[in-house]
């Protein structure tokens, strides 16, 4: 996981971001579609799910176990520009290719060095949705980054093994993608995303990210951005008898922030890092309160005896889990779509608008999976709070203000559980802008039954 950086001003830091995503090496496009617009994520309804298999602990261990090595081969690091890295690639895509994946490296060039990314897709499922699961490869260039972040990249890499061994045959179109020059500022991921098409971008349903999920003395962590992601990994790990935390100390400092940016549905697992683990969370999940979930967080002691084998385990399970439920469950069919497109400014750090949809016609209650379209111009989302308010005043909250959040607009697809909610009546999008200097409007939204 990256280092947190401070917020720039808000001009300079988008001409930083659009001279890092102007690169210029070849994409990966998509596997050959229809022009047909994918569905989000879905809540999982476990209807044509299959059950995912126990994901081997020994073998997760045994992939970072061949991390230390290269890495102690190659002056102790696995960092970006370093033989370390590609040795590491190079392991991962001969294990994939091996199982029956169709490998691409892309090379694109940060701090004066070419760096790597691999992605890795297993054949057929479908092209129009595309779900990714990746983790980024390197380390910081003063250690092994065994769990910073060997642990996620083994993870994904025994995930992706395993849906080989099940001969696997998926619903969504299945990608694993390890990221280069994660350390340098999420450069890989960013490069990926910004090189792919935009209708190869908007057949990704979905990204799940892995990035330290096997911290010596962890927490578990759950990212809260798309509910319906977030809420299978809640439900695995309430299965197990474990209770799970929103992540927030790598808001915005990993992967799948690059995914976000563009408005793509993003999840994850994080067991922490340089934070101190508090006396409820000892209580709650064993370990050393007052001390750090990761003391050797981007440190040369950072290397294979500073796993948690547990956590690392039950990550590991939770991920499968993750992809099988996601990965193979039928998409729901097309509901009934109820849209707003008339403009509503939203003035900068003032109170709340709104703009109403009306429903009628419908008999019972929502749904349980109910999709809310949102397509908000705006010039720096992190500003933004958007709540969709049901006809009876409840308010389902969608999206958090976050100062970290520099990218424009929200244009993306939330689900909620609004089961509870008589459909029809006037329901509302509520969007308000919590701090100054940027402005937007609501362009249009809609609800899908």
């Amino acid at each position: 996981m990256t280092h947190q950086r401070s917020r720039l001003p808000r001009t300079i830091s988008r001409r930083l971001a659009a001279v890092a995503l102007a690169a210029t090496a070849g994409l990966l496009a998509a596997p050959p579609a229809s022009s047909a617009t994918p569905d989000r994520i879905q809540a999982a309804t476990g209807v044509g799910t299959l059950a995912a298999p126990d994901i081997p602990i020994s073998n997760v261990k045994a992939h970072l176990a061949q991390f230390q090595s290269i890495a102690g081969a190659n002056g102790g690091n696995r960092a970006h520009g370093r033989p370390g890295y590609r040795a590491s690639l190079d392991y991962v895509k001969a294990k994939l290719d091996a199982a029956g994946f169709t490998t691409t490296v892309q090379q694109f060039t940060s701090s004066g060095s070419t760096g790597y990314n691999l992605i890795a897709d297993w054949p057929g499922g479908d092209a129009n949705q595309v779900l990714m699961v990746g983790a980024h490869l390197d380390s910081v260039s003063s250690g092994a980054g065994i769990n910073d972040n060997g642990s996620g990249s083994a993870a994904v890499l025994e995930t992706a093994l395993a849906v080989s061994r099940a001969h696997l045959q998926p619903t969504k179109h299945l990608r694993f993608a390890w990221w280069g020059a994660e350390e340098l500022g999420l450069v890989g991921s960013r490069y990926y995303v910004n090189n792919l098409a935009a209708g190869d971008r908007a057949r990704v349903s979905g990204y799940i990210n892995l990035d330290m999920v096997g911290s010596p003395n962890p927490g578990y962590f759950v990212y809260d951005d798309d509910p319906a992601i977030e809420k299978v990994f809640k439900d695995w790990y309430a299965g197990i008898g474990v209770a799970t935390e929103i992540e927030t100390e790598g808001d915005g400092r990993s992967d799948h922030a690059s995914f976000k940016n563009v408005g793509i549905p993003v999840g994850g697992l994080f067991t922490g890092a340089s934070r101190t683990k508090t006396a409820a969370q000892a209580a709650k999940w064993g370990g050393t309160s007052g001390q750090a979930f990761d003391r050797c967080y981007h440190s040369s002691c950072d290397t294979s005896t500073n796993i948690n084998d547990t956590a690392l385990d039950r990550n590991s399970d939770a991920l499968a889990h993750a992809v099988w439920t996601l990965g193979t469950t039928e998409p729901m069919p097309p509901g009934e779509s109820y849209e707003n497109a008339t403009d509503v400014a939203i003035p900068d750090n003032a109170a709340a608008v709104t703009s109403a949809l009306a429903v009628s016609g419908r008999t019972g209650n929502a749904s349980a999976a109910l999709r809310v379209g949102v397509d908000i111009k705006h010039t720096w989302r992190g500003d933004l709070v958007v709540d969709l308010v049901a006809p009876d005043g409840t308010a389902y909250r969608l999206k958090n203000s976050s100062s970290s959040d520099s990218a424009d607009n929200v244009i993306t697809t939330y689900t909620v559980d609004a089961s509870s909610e008589a459909a029809n009546g006037t329901w509302r999008l509520r969007v308000q802008d919590v701090a100054s200097q940027d402005t937007g409007y609501v362009d249009s939204w809609k609800l899908t039954f």
